[in-house]
């Protein structure tokens, strides 16, 4: 934890002289999602609020808007944890990224596309990649997806999204072989890209459809089996 901290204090330039629950949720989302904090992590109000330099009240607000992202959990008479998805929270987070993904490409205007961030993300994944950094080439695949949600030019769109993204990242950390939930994804991120960059967003589509139905599946066997482990201790 002191580790987390550590970084977390880090941010506390971020806030400024206008300090809102709202900023402060956006950092612990940020760093829920890099893993700084994982599933199923106590998050201390003291030691937190302190690292930030925020009241507890704001803190609390935070915490609250988090909640209700799904992201965080409350326990009564025990305090604030970082959620622990079930099953179940796995497939729908899927199929809302299906619906949500597809509907972005299918709803494209007329080629050329503003692809500069998903060139930035392909690139980022391909570094990750070379460097062995399983971790951080999960991160550049979310970015990815991030930076297509974003070729809607859609402000709610992408806020609703961050959130999914973030609350996908919970199930992530519980994989203990990134490198086979990640590494198939990379080229396939570039076919989409080299896709939209040949204006077919009907290809585009297609070729994402079987990505997200092929990751929900992996993501979702790996995660059966690491809870039925679980349960097994």
């Amino acid at each position: 934890m002191a580790e987390q901290l550590a970084g977390l204090a880090d941010d506390r330039a971020l806030l400024g002289r206008t300090s809102t629950a709202e900023r402060v949720s956006d950092i612990l989302r940020s760093r829920i999602a890099e893993g700084y904090f994982p599933p199923g992590t106590r998050l201390s109000e003291d030691s937190i609020g302190g690292a930030l330099g925020v009241s507890r009240n704001t803190l609390r607000e935070a915490f609250r808007l988090l909640t209700h992202e799904r992201l965080l959990v409350h326990e009564l008479n025990r305090g604030v944890f970082v959620r622990v998805l079930t099953v179940q929270d796995v497939e729908d987070i899927y199929r809302t990224r299906t619906l949500v993904e597809c509907a972005v490409v299918r709803g494209l205007g007329k080629p050329p596309y503003a692809l500069e961030g998903l060139r930035a993300s392909v690139a980022e994944g391909q570094l990750a990649a070379v460097e062995n950094d399983w971790k951080e080439l999960g991160t550049a695949n979310i970015h990815f997806h991030r930076e297509l949600v974003a070729l809607a030019e859609s402000a709610r769109t992408d806020e609703f999204m961050r959130s999914v993204f973030a609350e996908l990242r919970l199930a992530f950390h519980l994989v203990d072989e990134p490198r086979r939930l990640h590494e198939p994804y990379l080229q396939r991120n570039h076919q989409i890209l080299q896709a939209l960059e040949a204006g077919d967003k009907s290809g585009a589509e297609r070729l994402l459809t079987v990505y997200l139905d092929d990751s929900s599946a992996r993501v979702v066997e790996v995660y059966r089996r690491r809870v039925r482990e679980d349960r097994a201790l």
